[in-house]
């Protein structure tokens, strides 16, 4: 397990990838923004990005409307 600091929350989460800590917190991983320790990532960098203990993570969830 590894300790991240998801919106400025610590959680201990079994996931190493952004797409596994999306899915473990049942996050819909297509409407999803990401921020990996202060670097905005687009969504084909999400596979590159290995998380270790300690990283934070911004997660916002894009919303449409007017």
């Amino acid at each position: 397990m590894s300790l991240l600091i998801i919106n400025g929350e610590s959680k201990h989460l079994a996931s190493t990838s952004i797409e596994g800590v999306l899915s473990e917190l049942s996050l819909p991983a297509p409407l999803m923004l990401v921020e990996h320790n202060g670097k905005a990532l687009h969504r084909s960098e999400w596979d590159s990005v290995g998380l270790s203990d300690g990283d934070s993570l911004e997660l916002m969830k894009v919303a449409a409307g007017g």
